[in-house]
């Protein structure tokens, strides 16, 4: 029995007292109405009505039920807007994951514009890396986020595939950090700062195939991932890290040669190297909370890190990572 519809029809009776009146306003046939009234009496164990030929009289035991009616009415009603509300993204929990390398104004700007059009969702942030989101996706424990390209995509729905070029960052001493544009083989003798492998595997091992095509095998591979830290490698030990222009400190980006900061960063010549990000989420869940956690997340990436749409992904031409260990 659909409890629901037929309290609606014992409330409508009620308050119309007529079947008639009752029948046209919820929309149905009179004798429809009346065996759903007969059938809520017979599983309820109790009569609500006293029919005549002339009239409709609620019984004791009708009355004392009616309230009840209502308020479950009601419950229903409110429990329905709130389901309406979750399918809608208008409300609920959304677990969302972004980049440890995105620039601050980037997460800024995302967890400002999403708020504004979604209030009533609640916002489960976290920073992690590719790996970690892929694990978080296949274990049902992420809902969206924003990775790195290439990787294993498998069983994910993702967005538009955005572009951020990478330059250099090396010593502001380097013969190198007097050139507008570095091309990657004047860097041959450093050392490469880069992300733990296990992060981006597939990522850390193009960037590598990537560098070695164009002339510029690192003397060893160091990892780090902080800001300082790396910093601090690139001034201390002859290294140089690959990274946007967006995330640079203004110290870093000055071009003057008695600028403050020891390290500058320099555009790559002919762009080889960049991060290639898309919002990504298992497939068959795209609701239209995580679609438009997507759309903020894509808007922010394209107004805050310069970002722009990539036409096809590029393909791989990779060489085992051990190759570049020394």
């Amino acid at each position: 029995m659909d409890l629901v519809r037929h309290l609606e029809c014992f409330v409508a009776v009620a308050e119309q007292s007529h079947f008639g009146r009752a029948a046209a306003e919820l929309g149905i046939a009179q004798p429809p109405l009346s065996q759903r009234i007969q059938r809520l009496e017979r599983e309820l164990g109790v009569r609500l009505f006293e029919r005549t030929s002339r009239q409709v009289t609620i019984t004791e035991a009708g009355t004392l039920l009616l309230a009840e009616a209502r308020e479950l009415l009601a419950r229903s009603e409110a429990f329905m807007a709130t389901a309406r509300r979750i399918r809608d993204g208008e409300t609920g929990l959304l677990r969302v994951a972004l980049l440890p390398d995105l620039a601050g104004e980037t997460v800024a700007a995302v967890l400002a514009d999403f708020p504004r059009h979604h209030a009533g969702l609640e916002l489960e942030l976290h920073e992690l890396s590719t790996a970690q989101q892929l694990a978080r996706f296949a274990s049902q424990d992420l809902d969206v986020g924003v990775i790195h390209h290439p990787c294993d995509v498998t069983g994910l729905e993702l967005g538009p595939v955005l572009r951020r070029e990478l330059g250099v960052l090396l010593p502001r001493s380097a013969a190198a950090a007097a050139l507008d544009e570095v091309p990657l083989a004047s860097l041959s003798g450093y050392d490469l700062i880069l992300f733990p492998r296990s992060s981006a595997p597939t990522l850390y091992d193009d960037l590598l195939t990537t560098c070695a095509r164009n002339g510029f095998t690192p003397a060893a591979v160091r990892h780090g991932q902080g800001a300082s830290f790396v910093r601090g490698l690139v001034l201390s030990a002859g290294a140089v890290a690959f990274g946007p222009y967006d995330t640079q400190p203004a110290d870093v980006r000055e071009r003057s040669a008695d600028a403050g900061s020891g390290v500058v960063w320099r555009p790559l010549a002919g762009a080889p190297l960049a991060w290639r990000h898309s919002v990504a989420w298992p497939k068959g869940r795209g609701d239209a909370a995580v679609g438009a956690f997507a759309d903020a997340a894509t808007h922010a990436l394209r107004t805050t890190a310069g970002a722009r749409a990539e036409a096809a992904p590029r393909p791989l031409h990779l060489r085992p990572a051990s190759e570049y260990w020394l």
